[in-house]
């Protein structure tokens, strides 16, 4: 079993300072390859340095909506120049979040607009953020219609209605350990819908720890098997060819060879 965690921050506290054994114990896990995500000012530069370091690892950049307020034209044109790393595979996350409103509304727009234009720039897929905001995150989505890569909808979490809205523009929905949590029918109602061409997993760690160990803290990439397990249940497929498809549908988009 070759697995990808999509989606996780192991530059966070509780992760960084036992990276080596994190790395270690997600390898004997069967997930032997991850995409640290950077999300913040000040943060980026040291998500490139953890990949430079380990075999495997790679990079996503963007800044996160909530830090859309601080965000500065000078930190979008060091974003484009630090995209443009070997090792740096999509842009984001990035996005709208109308849950918290961290960042104005607008200024979270704008933000999401900025990346999504080095995106297309630099031809890298994007990674998308989007809480309380699905029709509006969709909508500036699609004033770049064909003009993006591939697109992936990070932490999918979202209901029958929005699930083939995604596909049927044909975007990528990527699935934390919510799916397998006791009240998250609806969540892995979606994940049943998404074919495996469209599918990927992820731990967003350190946050979403999946069961049966949701309450352990931090999250880290080894537990990303519960979730690829339940899903795999939820499909009504066989693990280990669930695990290969998944596996080649990440690899796709994110080109890794």
């Amino acid at each position: 079993m070759n697995l990808i965690d999509t989606h996780c921050h192991l530059t966070y506290d509780g992760l960084r300072e036992q990276l080596d054994q994190v790395l270690n114990r997600s390898i004997e896990a069967g997930v032997n390859s991850w995409v640290t995500v950077g999300t913040k000012t000040g943060e980026l530069e040291g998500v490139i340095e953890l990949t430079d370091k380990h075999k495997n690892l790679y990079a996503g950049l963007g800044y996160h909506p909530h830090e859309a307020k601080s965000v500065t034209e000078d930190d979008l044109q060091n974003l484009r120049k630090l995209c443009q790393h070997k090792k740096v595979l999509a842009v984001g996350e990035t996005g709208l979040d109308f849950f918290y409103d961290q960042s104005p509304r607008q200024v979270q727009k704008d933000i999401f607009r900025a990346h999504l234009t080095i995106a297309e720039e630099l031809k890298l897929p994007v990674i998308i953020h989007t809480r309380n905001a699905f029709e509006e995150s969709m909508e500036i989505l699609d004033e770049y219609r064909g003009r993006l890569k591939d697109v992936v909808i990070h932490c999918y979490s979202g209901t029958e209605e929005q699930t083939k809205f995604v596909l049927d523009k044909g975007y990528h929905a990527s699935f934390t350990g919510i799916a397998t949590f006791k009240k998250a029918e609806e969540t892995r109602a979606a994940a049943k819908m998404v074919p495996l061409d469209r599918l990927m997993i992820e731990t967003d760690c350190p946050f979403i720890s999946p069961e049966p160990v949701r309450n352990q803290r931090p999250c880290e990439p080894a537990m990303m098997v519960h979730t690829a397990r339940k899903i795999a249940e939820v499909k009504g497929i066989d693990f280990e060819e669930f695990a290969q498809q998944v596996t080649e549908t990440s690899k796709k988009f994110f080109g890794i060879n």
